[in-house]
């Protein structure tokens, strides 16, 4: 039974409770009147009841998802990664304040997300949202909270994100440009630079950050372990990948293997023996602005919509799984850190499959029945 006390001007609930066999009662002041402190004091001795460890210090949403970032986050993704976490914490900052997070209900957090997705894209908003729930459900395994209130909330976003079919060239597209870049291969390694993330499907940062130890020509394999920071925000240097299925070992055919080979005997190497290194840039690697220049410009002598140097990624994944590769293989070889982003980034693709598997079935199962 809890009890209360006047303590000045305010109120102060103690409740029983045992420790180890030993007496450790939780009390709180504070409360304008007695009822506010009974109505706390019954909150207390119902978690109690449950075997739950009572919060009695509020803590601010902010300060909640700023040691989870420390904790969790921090040690094990890259610093590029990081500035994700780090912008939904920048939003939280700006919507919720000091709240603290044991006082934000559903109704509170769906205001957020109308708020922060009034003039963002749903790829921005589904990210920001995932960060929190991720941190939610943390803080109720710690038992800060005991209701996850980002549980059956509708994520809302304002900005129209950008067709997948604009994303990636289709198959014929793809072999006009490759045969484009081959012819002039020679020109630049620009053109190099576009060849490789063609055909292995690496992040610009990735290749960028290739060294020529990272080639075994032997295996026809290409190593990717690291980064190479190429914009303002970006660590200086090689850096962390962005997850840990980003290390990962990629099988190159053996044309574009031969070609670097011949390219590494015939050409000078640098300090840190980069393979796209470019001494006349500020971050000493070809720029990604400049790659984009020459990527549109190759597609626009073909008569082809241009596609960011991203979109030869999305090109090379949408191939591969036209070509019937597994799921399963082309999430490993782009180093997603699981197998539901790929799902979620090539659903035009599988729709597109599951097409073809549908009449593949109707026809057999027809043949079978002359």
């Amino acid at each position: 039974m809890a009890s209360i006390r006047k303590r000045g001007k305010s109120y102060e609930y103690t409740v029983s409770n045992m420790v180890d066999g030993k007496s450790k009662p939780i009390r709180k002041s504070g409360f304008r009147t007695k009822k506010e402190a009974m109505v706390a004091a019954a909150e207390v001795e119902t978690q109690l009841a449950k075997g739950l460890i009572p919060v009695t210090k509020k803590i601010p949403f902010t300060e909640c998802f700023d040691r989870w970032i420390s904790l969790y986050k921090e040690p094990v993704v890259s610093k590029t990664t990081l500035k994700h976490y780090e912008y939904s914490l920048s939003a939280i900052r700006d919507y919720f304040s000091d709240t603290p997070i044991q006082n934000i209900k559903r109704h509170d957090y769906q205001k957020f997300l109308n708020w922060f997705g009034s003039n963002k894209a749903k790829e921005t908003v589904a990210k920001v949202h995932g960060h929190i729930r991720s941190c939610v459900k943390d803080a109720m395994e710690d038992q800060l909270i005991q209701i996850d209130f980002t549980r059956k909330i509708q994520p809302t976003w304002t900005v129209p994100a950008k067709k997948s079919v604009e994303k990636h060239l289709d198959f014929h597209e793809s072999e006009l440009l490759l045969k484009t870049i081959w012819n002039k291969i020679n020109e630049g390694l620009g053109y190099s630079l576009l060849l490789l993330i063609a055909t292995s499907g690496v992040r610009f940062a990735e290749a960028v950050g290739l060294t020529r130890k990272d080639f075994n020509f032997e295996k026809n394999t290409i190593t990717i372990n690291k980064t190479w920071g190429y914009k303002r925000n970006s660590p200086k240097g090689f850096g962390q990948t962005k997850n840990e299925q980003s290390n990962r070992v990629v099988k190159m055919d053996k044309i574009t293997m031969n070609y670097f080979k011949k390219l590494f005997n015939s050409t000078p190497t640098n300090i840190d023996e980069l393979v796209f290194y470019s001494p006349e840039s500020k971050y000493k690697v070809i720029s990604n602005t400049n790659a984009n220049k020459l990527l549109k410009k190759l597609l626009l002598e073909l008569n082809i919509e241009p596609i960011t140097v991203h979109g030869l990624r999305h090109t090379h994944a949408s191939i591969l799984l036209y070509k019937k590769a597994s799921i399963h293989y082309v999430s490993e070889r782009l180093g997603h850190s699981d197998i539901e982003t790929t799902l979620k980034e090539y659903t035009h693709v599988l729709k597109e499959l599951r097409l073809q598997d549908e009449q593949v079935t109707v026809q057999t199962f027809e043949s079978m029945a002359v």
